[in-house]
């Protein structure tokens, strides 16, 4: 599954604008929910492309939402990470204030439902209203819900708790303005455009990548070489489901290399001719850059 981002903003911020420069899509319809998909840029999926000579090569993605306004915080609830696009150094810590009152709607809502719930005489549910009380308490001291120092509710899905990444669009920042029209050109022409410099959006997936624990891992071949996320910590049978749910299920083995190992030597032959090579089972826990060949059978 992709991963899934937010992007948020004050009206005039400049939030529509990153979205087109990211996915390359149109804006969409004033006042909706755009949706759209970003690529992850990663040099060394080029390299390992060139060696094993990929008629395809496919980044990993992100899963970018343009969310029109405060009214529709609820469809962020289930997002990965939010970028909050600022012009100014108090658009922030406004945003951060609109997240809590949310927040501290949302678990006063759900208290009142469990509290009519509970009525019933559930342990659970009783317990669950103890619970939300004092979660209500620490948000009405002005605390955040990512600072409680209890478990919450798996179901509050709590907007306080996601990281938040802020892009400056202006003079100090990103121009998100122009970045958008060199979206709508070829790569070439883009790139001739920026001096062959990168984009500076590139820096966003970084971040992202860094406040989200995430790694990537490649799956490299001549039909298609592609590039995938996974959290720091998950292992081989992750990376299968994150694949496909039939690899994941049939799971056998798992070829790992390193990616600089297959750069360096050519080939896969070489690679386990030279012993560079690993058998793994299900509870490996890949590393980021490892080249995986998952060996299934259904």
């Amino acid at each position: 599954m992709a991963l899934e981002v937010g992007i948020v903003g004050p009206p005039g911020s400049g939030k529509t604008s990153l979205f087109i420069a990211l996915t390359k899509a149109e804006g969409g319809e004033y006042g909706k929910t755009h949706v759209g998909v970003a690529p992850i840029a990663d040099e060394r999926l080029g390299r390992l492309a060139e060696v094993v000579h990929a008629r395809k090569v496919t980044p990993a993605t992100i899963r970018v939402q343009d969310i029109p306004g405060s009214a529709a915080f609820g469809e962020l609830r289930q997002v990965d990470a939010l970028l909050v696009v600022v012009r100014e150094a108090h658009d922030l810590e406004d945003f951060r204030l609109e997240l809590l009152v949310a927040d501290r709607d949302h678990v006063e809502r759900r208290l009142d439902r469990v509290e009519k719930q509970a009525k019933s005489g559930d342990p659970k549910l009783r317990a669950e209203v103890d619970e939300l009380k004092r979660i209500l308490a620490h948000v009405d001291a002005g605390r955040v819900l990512a600072d409680y120092p209890g478990e919450l509710p798996p179901q509050l899905e709590p907007l306080t708790t996601k990281p938040l990444i802020a892009i400056e669009n202006g003079p100090g920042g990103i121009d998100l303005l122009l970045e958008a029209e060199l979206a709508e050109l070829p790569d070439e022409e883009a790139a001739e455009f920026r001096g062959g410099s990168a984009s500076a959006l590139d820096s966003v997936a970084a971040r992202l990548a860094e406040a989200l624990d995430l790694i990537t891992f490649f799956t490299a071949g001549e039909k298609e070489t592609r590039a995938w996320t996974l959290r720091n910590g998950e292992t081989a049978l992750d990376a299968a489901e994150a694949i496909h749910s039939d690899i994941a299920r049939g799971f056998i083995r798992c070829e790992v290399v390193d990616w600089r190992d297959l750069v360096e030597l050519g080939s896969h032959a070489e690679v386990a001719k030279q012993g560079k090579q690993r058998l793994e089972g299900k509870t490996y826990v890949v590393r980021d850059g490892d080249v995986l060949n998952i060996r299934f059978n259904v």
